[in-house]
């Protein structure tokens, strides 16, 4: 059996993670593509490509992102065009449906595909399923502890009141959600794709001090029927702005994308 070739792009706390996870897996070929050389060692059969060029070297059957928004607005529409598929983890930066239509014609124009994780979210399959049922509401409410928002709760003075007190910091759309907090609401973002449109899925953000994990919490109610789906993850020791189980999540995706039999 030939080796499946996967380039990671980033290899900060989730792109370790996600290394982990794929390292052991039989019939894999990976590499990562780093920013910086930086100090975290390898595993010893992991290529190390030190720029763009070494990409077409390598020839990846699939690039796996991990190192934020910039690289999904900057590289993945020529990779897509090149006819290969991406799988992204830094789903926030699809708000912006200029770029959402870039990449998709990249991706027609290459025959490839746009890969998009459930990543630190639960019930994703009924979403798609519903989303665009008329008269379908859609409810997502994101509610983390207070060292996930400690910059912007300082930012907008409203650090000794959320000692306290639950502090909402936004209340509107997925668009605005993911434009506001791009670091914070990729699931918001994940939602809305999931939904058929960012104008579909209304979205609150709540700091709170009570809270001992990133939870999210889902309510659809509609013709078709509801769901009521509340996900509470452990956050990453590294950034408690993302959940531990996203990396999970990727690695599963990657699996799944080579699988010959997959659950869909």
């Amino acid at each position: 059996m030939s080796r499946h070739r996967i380039l990671l792009i980033g290899y900060g706390a989730v792109g370790r993670a996600i290394m982990q996870h794929l390292h052991d897996v039989p019939h894999y070929q990976l590499a990562v593509l780093r920013r910086t050389k930086g100090h975290d060692a390898l595993p010893e059969s992991v290529e190390v490509l030190q720029d763009l060029g070494d990409v077409d070297i390598f020839r990846p059957d699939l690039i796996v992102e991990a190192a934020g928004q910039t690289v999904v607005r900057d590289m993945v529409a020529a990779w897509l065009q090149d006819g290969i598929d991406v799988l992204i983890s830094s789903v926030g930066a699809l708000y912006d449906a200029d770029l959402r239509t870039k990449l998709e014609i990249a991706a027609q124009r290459g025959g490839s595909a746009l890969l998009i994780p459930a990543g630190a979210l639960a019930g994703v399959d009924y979403v798609q399923a519903v989303g665009s049922v008329p008269g379908t509401h859609i409810r997502y409410e994101s509610r983390k502890p207070l060292a996930a928002w400690q910059q912007e709760l300082e930012r907008l003075g409203l650090q000794d009141e959320a000692v306290s007190q639950p502090v909402t910091l936004y209340h509107g759309d997925a668009a605005g959600a993911a434009a506001r907090y791009p670091a914070n609401l990729n699931v918001a973002a994940t939602l809305a794709l999931a939904a058929g449109g960012f104008d579909r899925v209304e979205v609150t953000v709540i700091a709170d001090h009570r809270a001992t994990g990133n939870t999210h919490s889902i309510n659809v109610s509609g013709p078709v029927g509801t769901m009521d789906v509340r996900v509470v993850n452990a956050p990453s020791v590294d950034n408690p702005k993302t959940s531990m189980v996203v990396a999970h999540s990727v690695a599963r995706a990657v699996v799944n994308h080579f699988s010959s039999i997959r659950v869909v």
